[in-house]
C-alpha cells in the first residue's frame, strides 16, 4: 500500500470518506484540499453502470465547458488549400499542409494539445495513428475533431475555449478535467454541471439499470471526495 505524505494526510482529514457530498459542497472541499504548490487541476471521476465490452454501451462525446480549463490550449490542424488558410486565420497554432511537418509528427513531435483534421486528409493522418492514438490526439468525428473546412474556425474556437472529450474507458470509468483549483467555486460548479448534462445526453442505447454509479471529485494529488450521483445528475448547465 502506497504511503502518503503529511500534506495529503492533512487534506484527507478534512474529508468524511463515508459521506456523499452535495455537488457544491464537494467542489468547495476539492478546492480546500488542494495542497500542491502549482495550480492543481480539478477532476471528475465517474464509475459507470456500463459494460465497455458491449458496442451499444459505449460513451464518447465532447462538451464545451463554460469557463474553460484554465490553460492555454495549443491546436494543430491538418488541412490544405482554403481549409489551411481558414485555420491560420482562426488562430490555429500549427497548420499541417506539408510533408515535412507530417514527418516531424511521425518522428514523435507532439507539442500540441488538440489535433483537428478535415475529412480529405484523414487518409494521410491515419498513418500517424501509432503516434497520435496513444496520446489521445487522433482526430475523430465523434470527438468533433474531424470537420469540413467551413467548420474549422468553430472547432478551433471551441477547442481553445475549453472543449473537452469524455469517453468510457476499459474499466467502465470516465475521467474528465473540469478546471483549476484557482477557479472560483461557482465556475467549477458550472463546468461540472455542463459535463454532467453532456454525459446524461450521451447515455447509450444499451444502458440498463443505474447509469452513473459513483462520482468522485479530486484535485491533482488530492484526496477523493464522493458526490451524491442523483444530485449531480440534477444539476442544470448554464446557458
Amino acid at each position: 500500500m502506497a504511503k502518503h505524505g503529511k500534506k495529503y494526510l492533512a487534506a484527507l482529514a478534512k474529508v468524511n470518506i463515508d459521506e456523499l457530498y452535495m455537488p457544491a459542497d464537494g467542489m468547495k472541499l476539492a478546492k480546500e484540499t488542494s495542497f500542491t504548490k502549482f495550480d492543481a487541476t480539478i477532476e471528475a471521476h465517474l464509475r459507470m453502470g456500463l459494460d465497455p465490452r458491449q458496442a451499444d454501451q459505449q460513451v464518447r462525446d465532447v462538451v464545451v465547458l463554460p469557463h474553460g480549463l484554465g490553460k492555454t490550449v495549443r491546436v494543430l490542424v491538418f488541412a490544405q488549400g482554403d481549409g489551411a488558410a481558414t485555420a491560420r486565420a482562426a488562430g490555429a497554432d500549427v497548420v499541417v499542409d506539408d510533408d515535412e511537418t507530417f514527418g516531424k509528427i511521425q518522428g514523435g513531435w507532439l507539442d500540441f494539445d488538440v489535433a483537428i483534421s478535415t475529412p480529405d486528409l484523414m487518409g494521410k493522418v491515419g498513418r500517424l495513428g501509432r503516434v497520435l492514438g496513444p496520446r489521445g490526439l487522433m482526430p475523430n468525428p465523434k470527438a468533433g475533431t474531424v470537420v469540413p473546412a467551413e467548420d474549422i474556425a468553430r472547432a478551433i474556437t471551441e477547442a481553445k475555449a475549453g472543449r473537452v472529450e469524455f469517453r468510457l474507458d476499459k474499466t467502465a470509468n470516465i475521467h474528465v478535467q473540469i478546471g483549476k483549483a484557482s477557479f472560483e467555486t461557482i465556475k467549477l460548479i458550472e463546468n461540472f454541471a455542463a459535463l454532467m448534462e453532456a454525459i446524461k445526453k450521451a447515455r447509450p442505447s444499451g444502458a440498463k439499470g443505474i447509469y452513473i454509479r459513483r462520482i468522485t471529485l479530486a484535485s491533482t494529488m488530492g484526496p477523493g471526495i464522493k458526490v451524491e450521483p442523483n444530485a449531480a445528475q440534477s444539476m442544470q448547465a448554464v446557458e
